[in-house]
This record gives structure tokens, sequence and C-alpha cells, in this order.
């Protein structure tokens, strides 16, 4: 009896520590400027095409989708960054359509877009992967499948293809993507994500004692300039992750499991890139992984990466 009081002790212990944690930090009320350069990609003007069409996810929600149909070559899903949507392939996924290199579907994950059910939210850790795999079956059709992600979005399909994924796609495109935040590719701070450190510490503890009731706090914000907040685009904005969001949203914490289960890959990444470390991408990928070609892009950022011409002539390479 003794023995059994003593790990009830313990376990309350780390309750009590892990709530103190919790509750000694808090979101700031509105977190505008900094991080990223947006300056090198467009804010204003028109707006990209909503999503006209949705799909169906396992636990019934209709998840909003931009299709760009084409007769030829691989299906091809494109996952967007932290914070944004599918808008920011709008100009790419076109071009590659329309110029007969691909069946191209870019959804507005779960939790972001126009109108979420609940923005910067979802219902459990690995949701976002699952919402990828039903995707993907909804539009299996026999072709080849290419999973491609930027940012946030290729840590998530590294996530996916060791995960819900897993031994479903041909090639990976992987742009910038975050790998971990104790990856060598990590920088101290971009000023893009602000993290709450000790909430996230406390969170992390219940989750080992499998109390996940307290997942949906918000853990991560995110630097959007006033030009972007301000301009047509500034309602789709999601300024805020939850603790499940923020987790699923990102390969596991052993980060090299994940990258070791890719297939065959292609990482693109700009030499001036704001937010993570460009010259270690292909030394930390090898560490796990011989199947990827890594290349660095000059004089490119972490944004302005998805539409340059060089990144569009590494994808369609990739297609061909």
């Amino acid at each position: 009896m003794s023995v059994l009081w003593t790990i009830l002790a313990i376990a309350a212990g780390q309750i009590a520590l892990a709530l103190g944690l919790i509750a000694s930090q808090h979101p700031r009320s509105d977190l505008r400027g900094g991080g990223l350069d947006f300056k090198r990609i467009s804010t204003g003007g028109a707006a990209p095409p909503p999503p006209e069409q949705s799909y169906r996810a396992r636990d019934g929600a209709v998840l909003p989708l931009r299709h760009y149909p084409c007769a030829k070559g691989p299906l091809l899903v494109m996952v967007h960054g932290s914070g944004w949507h599918g808008g920011q392939f709008a100009a790419l996924a076109e071009m590659l359509a329309t110029g007969g290199h691909a069946q191209v579907l870019v959804p507005d994950l779960r939790g972001h877009g126009i109108a979420p059910r609940r923005r910067g939210d979802i219902d459990y850790i690995d949701q976002l992967e699952d919402d990828l795999a039903d995707l993907v079956a909804a539009y299996d059709t026999g072709r080849k499948l290419v999973m491609l992600g930027h940012s946030s979005g290729g840590g998530l399909v590294i996530r996916a293809l060791n995960g819900a994924l897993k031994g479903r796609a041909d090639h990976a495109i992987l742009l910038a993507p975050f790998l971990k935040h104790n990856a060598p590719t990590a920088r101290e701070s971009s000023g893009w994500a602000i993290t709450l450190t000790r909430r996230i510490v406390g969170l992390s503890m219940l989750n080992m004692l499998r109390f996940c009731g307290l997942n949906g706090l918000t853990t991560v914000q995110f630097r959007f300039p006033d030009a972007v907040l301000d301009g047509p685009l500034g309602h789709t904005a999601t300024r805020s992750y939850s603790y499940r969001m923020m987790t699923g949203f990102a390969p596991r914490a052993a980060y090299l499991k994940d990258i070791a289960a890719l297939p065959d890959f292609t990482l693109v990444a700009g030499t001036e890139d704001e937010a993570f470390r460009a010259d270690r991408y292909h030394e930390t990928m090898a560490l796990a992984s011989n199947r990827g070609h890594t290349h660095l892009i000059p004089a490119l950022g972490h944004l302005d990466l998805v539409d340059a011409p060089e990144t569009a002539a590494v994808i369609r390479q990739v297609l061909a």
C-alpha cells in the first residue's frame, strides 16, 4: 500500500507542477510585426481564388479544397505552411496543372482558411495527417502520388509519410521544411513563431500522464505584419495554435525516424531563408536517409521560395 501511495504522491506532484507551469504563461493579446520577410511576396492586390470544392473526412467534417485537374502526370497534394492556407500555392498549382505536369489538390488544413469551425485547433494530435489520408483516398485513381509541403507543411508531410500515409507516396517535395525545434536546421529565433514554452512543458507533462483535457490551450502565436493583417486576406490568417495543433503540425519528437520513413524526396530551400538554416538541411536529412536530393537556391528567402521560377523548375523535373 505504501508503494501505491508513493506513486500517487509523485503523480500528484507532477500534475501540480504541470498546472503551475501552464497557469504561469498567457498568450499576448495582439501580436504583430517582425517575423518573416513578407516584403518579398505580395500582400495586397487580388486575393487567390477561394476553395471551390471540398472533401469529407472520416469524422464527417467537410473540408475546403482547391482542385486543379489535369489529365496527365501524378496526383500532387500541396500542404501549406503555418498560419496561412492553400491560397499560398494558387499560382504554382495553376501553372503545374495547366502545363500538364500533375493533377493538383490544395487543401486548407483543418483549423485554417476563410471560416474554419475552430481556427487554430483540431480535435486530436494526429488529425491533420488523418485528414490528408482521407483526401488522398477520395482522389485515388491509381496515379502516382507526390506529397509537397512548405515550412510546417513540409514537416506535416514528413510526419504523415511515417503515419497515416506510410508507404503510400512515390515521392515527397519538401520546401524549406520545419524538422523540429531542436534539429540542426533550427535557428535560435526567426521572430515568426512565439512559443509559450512553460505551457508547452506543462502540457507535455500532462500528456505523458495521458491527460489530454487541456490540449486546446494556445501554445504558439505568429507575428503577422500589419500589411497582411490589415490587407484583403487578413481575416484568413491563423494567428495562434493550440497544443494539439502545434504538435500535430510537425514531425514527431523522434524526427529522424520520420525522415527515415520518407520515400525518394527532393528538398528545396533558399540560401537566405530567415526561418531555418538552409545550409544544414543536407547533413541533417542524411543522418536518417540517403534517398533525398537537396537544392539550395541563391538569394531566396523562406516565403518567396514558393513562387520562384527556380523552385518551379525543380518541381517540374521531379514530376516528369
